[in-house]
């Protein structure tokens, strides 16, 4: 297979003239491919209006080497030999299939089912492994009612809302895939959700997006191929006990000293525990030598479970802040130019990503930005108010959001001795934004110009906040403390230097934003088990090792690699 890079069509021409734009560029006159297919799409502004999108393609034609020989010596051009990417799970014996058929002690169980959890579970099903999948929500069909119940009511069903259920948060987002991370699972995770129903364009757009209306239908096929494949997932089920015993010397990995590597895994851990069982609801107990703890951000009771049963965890940064709204003309405008070239559409609602370094050192950015989005309560405690950002397929809404975020350490509380001091701090935030609401999980909100103190702008768009329940008109100062308003403040203006515009005085905050990442992270070894307790394995954002749908079904697969592994040493 070759794979060329800089292949460009201006926005007006269709992916179709892809061919014919290879044969140019390789200087062969009628070219016609076996196959081709597209692995990257880029969007290029630098000449706006004027967009253009480049791609890198890989293409199979006969007498490959002979070609590949030929044209690598054309100048400017950028082409390469490449292998097959196809990702294959590790070998499972078939003994082991046997006996996970036989024991249910060994049937691994998977706590959550957001995208880590999914894709744990989903690997250990087409393993043939049978996992048992425990999710406190509900599936995602009675999830949406609730949910939407909980947006035109305000009441609040602490088992069943944005957070907790069939998809985890993601499932009422943007439905963002990108990432940061460079891993070859990145396009297994692609083509299942492909498989699912996702868009095909989702495998080589620049910054890919399902959408929360697709992502519905995604979760639940997935749901139904594990269920297929032998699986269980039991919905209304929420962890409430651990059952540890002391460990077997042989299956303890040698003490030392704890050194966390690059992702934070531990080098030796020092293990003195390991799992017996599950308690689930209070009364029910699952035998299992195996549980993947695939937590979303928002499962504060089992952090506090976890901490309170002797299971290593640490602290790290996080961040708070508001979401913001702007027109989406203007951003699009400010991204693309005013008249851009887009006749087909297929530019789309333009997005952005914002940062500014303060004079004290803290970091201000932008994130989990929602173009043609809305504003939601993303509740899961009550008396407490959240806010998240939402964007359906089509991304068509009148309004961008983004999270405002400034970053917060340990440092900044009064209690750094205690691990869940991040947690303690999300919650009261959210418990005072409560309050300033007034109420029914009405948010606080405040015009942009009075928040920076300056004037409406003659002939401004005036944003109407798409929160819901709705909002409530305060200072946002009474409800975030002054040393995240006073980051705001100072890099605001330096964001609308960037994004014209964005520092306009009829743009919308809204409070609170506080489940972009965990305060804490569940320490694992290099095995990825709990450094604490054999057969525990941390996974994905809650437990401090993604941030974002991608990272999280990738680290599930690792997860499941892992286990795969494990198991098959109990043979």
């Amino acid at each position: 297979m070759l794979r060329i890079n800089q292949i460009k069509l201006r926005a007006g021409e269709p992916v179709s003239l892809i061919p014919e734009k290879i044969g140019k560029a390789l200087k062969i006159k009628n070219f016609q491919p076996v196959s081709w297919r597209i692995v990257k799409e880029s969007t290029d502004a630098r000449h706006k209006p004027d967009i253009s999108f480049i791609y890198t393609v890989d293409f199979t034609v006969e007498n490959e080497d002979k070609l590949f020989q030929k044209v690598s010596r054309i100048k400017g051009i950028s082409i390469s030999m490449v292998k097959d990417e196809t990702y294959s799970l590790p070998q499972v014996p078939a003994e082991l299939v046997d006996m996970v058929g036989r024991d249910e002690e060994m049937r691994p169980v998977i706590v959550g089912f957001g995208p880590c959890g999914m894709f744990a579970g989903l690997m250990l099903a087409q393993a043939g492994l049978r996992p048992i999948v425990l999710e406190r929500g509900r599936k995602v069909e009675e999830r949406t009612r609730d949910v939407e119940h909980f947006w035109a009511t305000g009441e609040l069903d602490t088992s069943s809302n944005v957070q907790f259920g069939e998809g985890g948060a993601g499932t009422f987002s943007d439905g963002k895939l990108t990432t940061g991370i460079k891993d070859p699972r990145i396009r297994k995770v692609n083509e299942e959700f492909i498989a699912a129903g996702a868009d095909p364009s989702i495998g080589y757009r620049q910054m890919p997006h399902i959408g929360t209306d697709v992502l519905r239908v995604v979760v639940k096929n997935i749901r139904e191929q594990i269920i297929s494949l032998g699986g269980e997932i039991r919905f209304s089920s929420q962890v409430t006990g651990l059952v540890l015993d002391e460990i077997n010397p042989a299956e303890a990995n040698l003490p030392g000293t704890i050194v966390p590597d690059d992702e934070g895994n531990i080098a030796y851990p020092d293990r003195t525990k390991q799992l017996k069982a599950v308690v689930v609801n209070g009364t029910d107990t699952i035998e299992c030598r195996i549980a993947v703890f695939a937590l979303g951000n928002s499962a504060r009771d089992t952090f506090r479970l976890l901490n309170e049963a002797g299971i290593s965890m640490t602290p790290k940064p996080f961040s708070v802040g508001v979401r913001i709204e702007h027109p989406q003309i203007m951003i699009n405008e400010s991204q693309y130019g005013v008249g851009a070239n887009d006749s087909e559409g297929r530019l789309g609602a333009a997005a952005y990503k914002l940062s500014h370094h303060c004079e004290n050192g803290r970091g201000v950015y932008t994130f989990c930005m929602c173009p043609g989005g809305v504003v939601v309560g993303a509740a899961s405690e009550e008396n407490r108010v959240v806010t998240n950002g939402m964007s359906y397929f089509a991304r068509d809404g009148e309004n961008a959001n983004s999270a405002l975020l400034v970053g917060i350490d340990h440092n900044d509380f009064n209690d750094p001795d205690n691990v869940l001091a991040g947690i303690e701090f999300q919650e009261l935030l959210e418990s005072e934004a409560y309050k300033l609401g007034g109420g029914g999980y009405f948010a606080p909100a405040q015009r942009l110009g009075d928040f920076l103190g300056k004037p409406a702008e003659a002939n401004s768009a005036v944003v109407t906040p798409t929160y819901k329940p709705g909002v409530t008109w305060v200072d946002m100062t009474e409800c975030l403390p002054d040393f995240i308003t006073d980051a705001m403040k100072e890099a605001l203006p330096y964001m609308g230097r960037k994004i014209k515009g964005f520092d306009m005085a009829d743009a919308v905050i809204t409070g609170v934003e506080t489940r972009s990442s965990c305060p804490v992270r569940i320490n694992r070894g290099k095995d990825l088990q709990s450094v604490s307790a054999a057969g525990i394995y941390p996974a994905g954002e809650g437990a401090g090792y993604a941030g974002g749908i991608m990272s999280a079904a990738v680290d599930g697969i690792k997860i499941a690699e892992a286990v795969i592994e494990r198991l098959k040493t109990l043979i």
